[in-house]
């Protein structure tokens, strides 16, 4: 596997050469174009709108258009030396609770591996002490010209890296939405009944049980087609569920996951809190907190709703 870029992990006075390696695959399944009705192929060049002809990729430069019309053409070069060195370099700023970090922010995945042998006894002292600390790394550095946020952890023998949003790309709901869903009220039998289902459908994270089922179905509609056969459509999503019956919906689908939970001998948050705490998810942690009423716990980390479980 080719590194999607080189450079050094810098932390404090400790720089140890890096390289970075895509994490993720792409399963899906990828199409041609072609012109309906024929086997024409439809391709996209890069044109010059002027002349006509296909230009080059090494003879095309970016160019930034300004409010009367003109454009300012920046060369590539350029704009690596307006960021001397950050495009070699990945520094970290800071240490945060994992978390601590809206989802929303998290971009793309990454592995970060030693460039060489060489390196490998500074770069496990540093996975080591993240590991150990439970926290992550926040860092900056440029690639392919632009500069990303990163998140930088322990992982399974390897570091990983993720690209994080900046604040500034994150879209407030208030004012994009048209309007927000706040008027409608939670009511209390109701709230109860939807933690209740919440509480029956718990379990622990298994990803290696879920799977791309739509690139599946589109798999077997190609076979089929070559062929001359055809396939069943999907069901139909349900439809909406009606205010009047929310809470008989509610009921159904409470038992519906309990029988689904005993069918698969999944474990309860309950059974689970017969655990040591260091082995459950934070989402069974959350629970026994609010079981006892712990105060302030929606604003806990996990390694903080430990501890006020274990003082509890």
């Amino acid at each position: 596997m080719r590194p999607v870029w080189s450079g050094s992990l810098s932390l404090g006075l400790v720089t140890v050469p890096v390289r970075l390696y895509s994490a993720v695959e792409d399963h899906t399944v990828h199409f041609r174009q072609f012109q309906r009705g024929t086997e024409d192929r439809i391709r996209y060049r890069r044109v010059n709108e002027r002349t006509g002809k296909e230009v080059d990729y090494d003879d095309i430069v970016k160019g930034y258009e300004l409010d009367s019309g003109e454009y300012v053409v920046v060369e590539p070069e350029e704009l690596d030396e307006i960021a001397p060195g950050r495009s070699k370099s990945l520094d970290i700023e800071s240490f945060v609770e994992l978390d601590a970090i809206d989802p929303m922010f998290f971009d793309k995945t990454y592995w970060l591996a030693p460039a060489k042998e060489e390196f490998e006894r500074p770069y496990a002292l540093l996975l080591e002490a993240m590991r150990s600390s439970g926290r992550a790394g926040i860092a900056k550095f440029v690639m392919r010209g632009r500069e990303y946020l990163a998140l930088v952890r322990s992982g399974d023998g390897v570091m990983v890296l993720n690209t994080l949003h900046f604040a500034a790309d994150l879209r407030d709901p208030a004012e994009q939405l048209p309007e927000l869903p706040g008027k409608a009220k939670a009511r209390g039998k109701e709230l109860d009944m939807a933690v209740n289902l919440i509480d029956a459908m718990s379990d622990d994270w298994r990803p290696e049980e879920y799977r791309d089922t739509y690139t599946d179905r589109v798999r077997k509609l190609i076979k089929a087609k070559k062929k001359g056969e055809t396939i069943t459509p999907a069901t139909e999503p349900g439809q909406p569920t009606k205010v009047v019956d929310l809470f008989e919906a509610l009921s159904k689908s409470v038992e519906s996951g309990k029988s689904k939970k005993k069918a698969s001998g999944a474990k309860t948050p309950k059974a689970a809190a017969k655990k040591d705490l260091s082995s459950l998810s934070k989402a069974d942690l959350e629970k026994l907190a609010r079981e006892r009423d712990i105060k302030g716990r929606s604003k806990m980390t996990r390694a903080g709703l430990e501890k006020a479980l274990k003082a509890s």
